[in-house]
């Protein structure tokens, strides 16, 4: 099944979602528009396994993760070279199989998952133009691979924190006047930070986002970027202020009659 679009009908969130919600496995490709003709276009290929991200690379050789490794000097190139070329299997991620034969460590593997998620999966976020395209049939490289994953919609929150951290988060927040409902019946199962739990502590449509700040004494754009990251994962979703039903209005009686 290949499934194609624009981000502008769908947004890389909405992208994330349908994938981990349906366990897709396959390959997403996004292809970025240039600004300008001079400029060549951009392209992110991202390996999912059962709706998590288990790859990324802007290549398709299979020489993305190896040149990775070379420039981070973990192994020199010509031990590397020999090891492809010779003893590395294909039905093993390569991470794995070079941790299992101790040419990298744990925390070596963990860095290389982190820069393929920060150079082409994060980025993602903040493309206002692109085409994507996602093919379940497409071959899952194992020389791209580190043997480690994260849900895409996890994927999704680590991206946005990214770009808060680097102010470029400033476009699409939600209104500070409206409030926030939850739209799953469970506490969510992917991983919050310490604002996001308490942002979500207030998700039942009774406390604008400019009062859910006062309260914890924070600016209301942070508030906003902590509402749109708990939006993007389809966790809550915008809503006018809403009448706490818990609430009794308080009533004054007046004597008909003088006593």
């Amino acid at each position: 099944m290949c499934i194609a679009g624009s981000v502008t009908d769908c947004s890389i969130a909405e992208i994330f979602q349908f994938i981990e919600k349906t366990k897709k496995t396959g390959l997403l490709t996004i292809r970025s528009f240039p600004d300008s003709k001079a400029t060549p276009s951009n392209v992110h290929y991202i390996w999912v396994c059962n709706g998590k991200i288990v790859a990324a690379a802007n290549r398709l050789d299979e020489q993305g993760l190896s040149s990775l490794i070379s420039r981070c000097k973990w192994v020199s190139d010509r031990v590397l070279t020999k090891l492809l070329q010779w003893c590395c299997p294909t039905n093993q991620p390569l991470g794995v199989w070079l941790k299992n034969n101790r040419v990298l460590e744990s925390q070596n593997l963990e860095q290389l998952f982190q820069i393929q998620l920060l150079q082409q999966v994060y980025p993602l976020f903040q493309l206002k133009e692109a085409q994507f395209q996602f093919d379940s049939k497409a071959f899952l490289p194992a020389r791209e691979m580190t043997g480690l994953n994260i849900p895409a919609t996890e994927a999704t929150l680590m991206g946005l924190r990214v770009l808060q951290n680097q102010g470029i988060l400033t476009e699409g927040l939600p209104d500070p006047q409206k409030a926030l409902i939850s739209i799953i019946s469970n506490q969510p199962l992917c991983r919050l930070d310490a604002l996001e739990w308490q942002v979500w502590e207030f998700t039942n449509g009774t406390v604008s986002l400019s009062a859910i700040a006062q309260q914890l004494r924070l600016p209301v754009k942070t508030i906003q970027q902590t509402a749109l990251r708990l939006i993007s994962v389809g966790l809550v979703q915008e809503v006018p202020l809403l009448v706490n039903p818990l609430s009794k209005p308080a009533f004054h009686f007046v004597p008909l009659y003088p006593l």
